[in-house]
């Protein structure tokens, strides 16, 4: 079995006991992105579409430094804060996953970390 921790600058630190990401037997496992800019650390306030924006870009660069791509991509789960949302960010989710998105579940009505509006987690194939 091969297991690798991913730990990169270019996507937002864990902000507790948990890995950005873990490569596994061609997969790697993203942990949940918030709206964190990962230069200054900072959360990134705006409406669900902005911080959608965010947590998307950072998802994109942490599954990069983890040898992915959004296009590898087979399967995200969305939290939402306020089901309500769903429409602005699902316009946001299409910009990122344009052709044959993977397999999503979305969740919401949920008390996110930071008191963030969305977060996203991903399943991805190495390339």
């Amino acid at each position: 079995m091969y297991r690798h921790t991913v730990v990169t600058d270019d996507a937002p630190k864990a902000i507790g006991p948990y890995s950005q990401a873990i490569v596994a037997n061609g997969f790697v496992f993203c942990s949940g992105q918030i709206a964190i800019d990962p230069t200054t650390n900072t959360l990134v306030e705006g409406d669900v579409a902005v911080q959608a924006r965010r947590v998307l870009m950072n998802l994109k660069a942490l599954l990069e430094d983890a040898g992915a791509a959004l296009e590898s991509v087979v399967k995200t789960t969305v939290f939402l804060h306020n089901m309500g949302d769903f429409e602005a960010m699902n316009a946001v989710y299409a910009e990122f996953f344009k052709d044959s998105p993977p397999a999503r579940s979305t969740v919401g009505n949920l008390n996110l970390p930071r008191g963030v509006l969305v977060e996203v987690e991903a399943i991805a194939l190495v390339l």
